[in-house]
C-alpha cells in the first residue's frame, strides 16, 4: 500500500480518545437495541466484497447506507467511492451516528440520525435528486409493522434508473419486502459469515 494511501486509511479509521473498539461499540448497540441491529457480529469482508462488487463506482455520485452501525460497510464504500461523490448514512441510533462522525473524518461522509423511511427528504435536504445505490443491513422482518414496506417504497422511488438496492440479511423473508417494488432481483449467499448472509440486489431497470 502506498504511504499516502496508508496514511489516509489510518486517519479514516482512527478511534476517538476513550471510545470503545468497533466490536465493542457494535456489541453495545446490539445489547441496547437488538431488534434494530439484528446481528451479534459485524459482516465479514466476504459479505462486503460480494455485496459491493456489482456497483458501477465510476457513475456513482451519491451512495446511501441504512443502518451503518459502526461503519463495517461505510469504510469499504468510502474506499471505493470517487473523490467528488458523497455517502449519506442513516441510523436511528444516536450513539452510532456520533461514533461515525468522530471516527471517520472524511468530507464525503454525511451521517444523519433519522429513519430510512425518510430517505427521499434526507437526500433532497443534501442537494440531490436521487441516489445511485442504497445499501441496507436493516432487519426488515423485525421492524415495526408498516416500516419495512415504507422503507422499500421510498427506496424504490429515490434510486435512479440503472441503480440498485443492495440488501444483506439473515432472514430470506426480506424478499417479501422487495418483490412488490422490484421485478429484477438477484440473490446470492455468503457462507463465510456469522451467521451466513443472504444477499439481494434489487435493480431499478
Amino acid at each position: 500500500m502506498p504511504a499516502s494511501t496508508a496514511a489516509k486509511a489510518r486517519t479514516r479509521n482512527r478511534r476517538p480518545a476513550g471510545a470503545p473498539s468497533p466490536w465493542g461499540m457494535f456489541f453495545r448497540g446490539f445489547l441496547k437495541r437488538p431488534v434494530m441491529v439484528g446481528a451479534v457480529a459485524p459482516s465479514s469482508r466476504f459479505v462486503i466484497n460480494k455485496m459491493l462488487a456489482p456497483v458501477d463506482w465510476e457513475n456513482t455520485k451519491l451512495f446511501v447506507e441504512y443502518g451503518p452501525g459502526v461503519g463495517t460497510f461505510t469504510r469499504p464504500i468510502l474506499d471505493r467511492l470517487a473523490p467528488d461523490a458523497k455517502l449519506i448514512v442513516i441510523d436511528t441510533n444516536p450513539d452510532f451516528i456520533r461514533y461515525l462522525k468522530q471516527s471517520i473524518p472524511d468530507p464525503r461522509l454525511i451521517a444523519v440520525q433519522g429513519s430510512a423511511a425518510d430517505v427521499k427528504q434526507i437526500v433532497a435536504d443534501h442537494g440531490f435528486e436521487h441516489a445511485d445505490y442504497i445499501a441496507s443491513g436493516l432487519p426488515f422482518s423485525t421492524l415495526p409493522p408498516g416500516v419495512g414496506d415504507a422503507i422499500a417504497k421510498a427506496t424504490r422511488e429515490i434510486i435512479r434508473k440503472g441503480g440498485a438496492f443492495l440488501v444483506y440479511q439473515y432472514n430470506p423473508r426480506v424478499k417479501n419486502f422487495l418483490t412488490p417494488h422490484w421485478s429484477h432481483i438477484d440473490h446470492a449467499m455468503e457462507w463465510i459469515n456469522i451467521p451466513p448472509a443472504q444477499l439481494w440486489w434489487a435493480w431499478n431497470d
